[in-house]
């Protein structure tokens, strides 16, 4: 038993480390081609169970893009994102928006209220690729 537990954290260190080599969201199919790539093992399923371990923890940041979820290594601390549609480059940002979260929230009533800003455009580098 403890032999799976050893691995299995082998594993989640793995995957961790490889998605904080990136800077941008990626896929887990893109992560676990990557890791294959480099002579990982670990399994699809295993790098998907990873990843949604790690946004539950708060280390890592997930954005639904079509039909997939990318993935971000990010830190603990609440941020919002500026994404490329073409590349995925990711760009940690002060959203001016706190603030008025707050004061909507209170006005209705609520409490515990998250929420989620991310814009979504095309960065510099892949508009000159276009042009």
């Amino acid at each position: 038993m403890s032999t799976d537990v050893q691995r299995n954290t082998r594993q989640k260190v793995a995957i961790e480390a490889a998605l904080s080599e990136s800077n941008d969201f990626v896929s887990a199919q893109s992560l676990h081609t990557h890791m294959k790539e480099r002579g990982s093992t670990i399994g699809l399923a295993t790098v998907y169970r990873t990843l949604n371990d790690l946004v539950d923890k708060g280390r890592a940041d997930v954005l639904p893009s079509g039909t997939e979820q990318l993935f971000r290594s990010c830190g603990t601390q609440h941020h919002h994102h500026l994404v490329c549609i073409e590349c995925g480059k990711a760009v940690e940002i002060d959203a001016p928006i706190e603030e008025w979260v707050e004061a909507v929230a209170a006005e209705n009533g609520f409490v515990r209220v998250r929420h989620v800003v991310d814009l979504m455009g095309v960065c510099a580098e892949c508009q000159r690729l276009t042009t």
